[in-house]
This record gives C-alpha cells, structure tokens and sequence, in this order.
C-alpha cells in the first residue's frame, strides 16, 4: 500500500534548479529562424543578425547554437552554466575547465530544446492553470514561503518571471511527452514479473550488487570510421587519464553524454541483473576504485569505475514480516498570509486541543489538514516502512499507540502525526509484486528513454555557433 507521501524525488526539475540557483538574469524568448526545407543534408540557415552585432548603438546577444528551426543564445547558456556550477560544487565535484563545461551544457541545453520542439510539434500543451499549479507547489516546497516570495527572490536576483514561467512549462511538457512516447509503452508481462519475484526471493548473502560510475563519448548512427576511430582515441585518452589520478567526476561532467555526466556519472547500486552484460563483463573481476576494459556499444564508448560492491540481500525485496503503523495526520503550508511561526502556533494549538482538550483528531483534520487526507479526517492507512519521506517516517517511529507527534516539517509543509496502531504483516507478497513491477518498470523506462533520447537527437538538425563572435 502506497502513502500518500512518496518518496523524495531522485531528482530536481531545470526549472526548480533554475529556482534555487539562478543569480543571472533570464535571457528573452529565443527568436525563430526558418530553417532551408526539402534539403537532404541539413543546410546553413541564413543568420537573421550576426553574433554580437549592434543595432542602434544596443549590442544583440549572440547566437551559440542553431536547434532544427530555433537559436540558444549566449544569455541562455550563462544561466544554465551557473545552474550547472552550483550542482557540481553542491555535489563536491571539482569544477572543469570552463569552456568544457559549456560545451556539455549546451549539448543538455540542445536536448532539451529538441524536446520541447517534438512536444509542441506533436500537439502536447500545458495550460496555464497546469504551470500555475506547478509553481504553487514549488513555492511551498523550496521554503521560500508564497509564490510572491518566489518572485521577490527572482527579482532580486534579476530574473524574470515571465523565462521562468516557461522554464516550468518546458520541464512538464517534457515529462507528457516521455510518458506518452515511452513510458506509457513500458509492457511488464506476468513472466517477466514471476522470474524477478522469484529471483528477489531467492537472494542470498554472497551475491553482489555493484555501484557503478560511466562516463559515455557518444557515437552517432551511421558515423564514419574516422568519427568512430576518433572517439575511441579520445576514451582511451581519458583512461589514461583516469589511470594517472584525474577525477572521475569531473571527467564525468566533462565529456560525458550519459544523462548521468553533473552527478559525476554515478548510475547508483544495480543487481548483475539490472546492468548490461558488456557493463558487468567490464567490472565484475575489478575492485573497488579500478576501471573496467573499454566497452563499446551501440551508442558509443563506454568508460567503467568499480566504486563499490556489496551483498545485493540488501536490496532485495522483503521476504520477513514487515511492521507498518496506521497514522493519521494534519498537514499545514507556510503561505504569504501563513508564515512559518504561524504555522506552527497553529499546530500546537491543534495540538493541545488533542492531547489536553480531549477533541477528535480527524474531526480536527477534517477542519484544518490541506492535504487531499483531510476528507477521511488525515488517515493515511497502512503504511510501509519507506512509504514516507524520511522526515515524516523518523517522527512517526517515535511515538506510541495514541500519541501525537510536536509539528513536524517535510517537503511538503509542517505536520501533526498521530500513531493509530503498528501491526506485523506476516505475508508481503502484494506488495512485494507491486514494488517488483514498479522496479521492473522503471529501469524498461528509463533504457527505452535514452534510446529514444538518442535517436532524437541524431535526428535533430543543429549547428554549433559556440566558437563564433
């Protein structure tokens, strides 16, 4: 059974990175150029003004990258550079040389530009209401209070809300069109399911689960032996490299085209069964810390570290009794009219109406609780150990059949928590096929999203203009 509370997002949209770590002003809606129809190969198109061209005594921001029929200008990429600054540095990642990390920069900047042209030319719209919506709860959710916050903080920092309005629309219209070209296409048979419940049930202490850190020179379809031989030269340069004590991180974000590349190219913990076969070849002979042979694959290079390995028991699925609690709760949102100290007078108040006043709970959370919960007066059902996000889970293990919990703060607000009662499931079986097939899912997802992200971007006209001006 599934909270209502998921777990922490793996990761943060470009518009919410954009939110957090932006100090550069937004640049203008890219103009649009026309590009030459009918042509076979991809043509020159003409440049409507050159780079760094003044009109009228005003300098024009120039032109970095031509994508299909749209341009990426150079105040574009200055905002995603510090965005992507701000990640490593976040991540400890030492920094790469500037001008390599603008080049991988916009290389994503190039990708995500083509999806959102395949999403508009495919008929995919986001309303207004829709980014609205969007933005609410990431104003609530960075703690910057209110949505008016939000804009002070933008204002302040010189960015306009208008770019980052479609920054949002862009990251949803971005996540419609993957669920509708690809992960609504994931199929998950029943065989598929039996053999890795079986498999999962079968795991004992000894086998081994591998953290794994890549760094992939793409290679395009049709390339030419000498762009092949070229890449091949450049991976075995960055081995050696590698061998001598450069940093794998920074390598990562270097020259990575992985989706991986500004997390250092760390693909996390994976079973033998969840990695390729050439991947595991690479690695499995190897000791922490080492490098695997050089593999190649349909889609280019493929450099390997070893960076951990450990019994993959602890990661399989539950095969014991598991302990869920049943608890209620009443959710509150810090707003412009609710500051933080509000809210948390308010729930000591409700609080104390509990514990002191004797009042009801739910009757309490029917009242007051803003999340959707409030209807069966905050009652979560049972819940699963991992079901809820680590703050919430931490304080709702504390407390005793009955009791309520001090507020309590998570992504999503400021909570009261109230322990109904705990209970051992003796037979997870349910559950233990729902988070296999959710598991299986996933990982077919995310192999057919970068398949499909790679035949896009071969496809996709674009001419590089990095080096001009």
């Amino acid at each position: 059974m599934k909270s209502h509370f998921p777990r922490a997002a793996r990761g943060v949209t470009l518009a919410a990175a954009f939110l957090i770590t932006v100090t550069a002003p937004a640049s203008a809606q890219s103009p649009r150029i026309q590009p030459a129809p009918g042509a076979i190969a991809p043509v020159q198109p003409q440049r409507t003004v050159p780079p760094n061209t003044a009109i009228n005594g005003r300098l024009v921001d120039r032109i970095v990258a031509v994508v299909n029929d749209e341009i990426i200008t150079a105040q574009e990429l200055d905002i995603r550079m510090k965005i992507a600054e701000q990640q490593l540095t976040r991540q400890r990642i030492q920094l790469p040389p500037a001008d390599v990390l603008r080049r991988q920069v916009l290389e994503r900047m190039i990708i995500d530009r083509a999806q959102v042209q395949q999403a508009k030319e495919t008929g995919v719209r986001v309303d207004d209401a829709t980014v609205n919506a969007a933005i609410l709860r990431m104003a609530e959710q960075s703690g910057v209070g209110g949505v008016a916050q939000m804009r002070e903080r933008l204002d302040r920092d010189g960015v306009s809300f208008t770019r980052f309005r479609e920054d949002v629309r862009d990251d949803i219209m971005m996540a419609r069109l993957r669920d509708r070209e690809v992960d609504s296409k994931v199929q998950i048979s029943e065989g598929e399911l039996d053999n890795f419940v079986a498999g999962q049930a079968g795991v004992k202490a000894g086998a081994i689960e591998y953290s794994i850190a890549h760094i992939l020179l793409r290679v395009p379809d049709n390339a030419s032996p000498d762009r092949i031989e070229e890449a091949r030269r450049r991976a075995e340069d960055l081995m050696q490299q590698l061998r001598s004590g450069a940093d794998f991180a920074k390598l990562a974000a270097s020259y990575s085209a992985a989706p991986e590349a500004l997390n250092g190219g760390d693909l996390g913990w994976r079973t033998a069964e969840r990695l390729p076969g050439v991947f595991l070849e690479a690695i499995k002979d190897k000791k922490p810390g080492e490098l695997g042979q050089l593999v190649r694959s349909p889609g280019g290079f493929h450099i390997l570290r070893l960076v951990g390995q450990r019994d993959a028991a602890q990661g399989a699925l539950a095969t014991t009794a598991l302990e869920q609690t049943h608890a209620r709760h009443i959710l509150l949102r810090v707003t412009d009219l609710t500051p933080e100290p509000d809210v948390r007078r308010r729930l000591n108040d409700l609080r104390d109406r509990v514990v002191k006043g004797g009042q009801d709970f739910g009757q309490l959370a029917r009242l007051h609780s803003v999340d959707p919960s409030s209807t069966r007066g905050g009652d979560l059902g049972w819940v699963y150990p991992g079901d809820t996000v680590p703050e919430f889970e931490r304080a709702m293990a504390q407390l005793k059949n009955g009791e309520v919990s001090e507020p309590v703060q998570s992504p999503f607000g400021w909570h009261l928590i109230q322990v109904l009662e705990r209970r051992k499931e003796e037979s997870p079986a349910d559950r233990n096929r729902l988070m296999a097939r959710q598991s299986l899912r996933e990982r077919k997802a995310e192999e057919a999203f970068q398949e499909w992200l790679r035949q896009l971007r071969d496809r996709t006209y674009v001419e590089y203009r990095l080096d001009e001006g």
